[in-house]
């Protein structure tokens, strides 16, 4: 809960309850999916540990929960 009012809800004007639901839902994927994570081995919980990524010739940039985080994944 702390993270998600750290990095998400105190920085952001929610203005209705749809907009809220619809932050939040952006962050909990982006956190469960995107995010570093300081846990086993630097992985995301959705991450499989079996694939080692190679570097990635080109990056793309994605901005995420109303621009407060860009994602960066590569590019195809």
């Amino acid at each position: 809960m702390r993270s998600v009012r750290k990095e998400c809800t105190d920085r952001v004007l929610l203005l209705d309850r749809g907009h809220a639901e619809k932050v939040l839902h952006d962050y909990v994927r982006h956190f469960n999916a995107h995010r570093p994570h300081q846990g086993r081995n630097q992985l995301a919980p959705h991450d499989d540990p079996n694939i080692i990524p190679l570097p990635a010739a080109r990056i793309e940039r994605r901005q995420a929960i109303a621009g407060l985080i860009n994602e960066y994944r590569q590019a195809s």
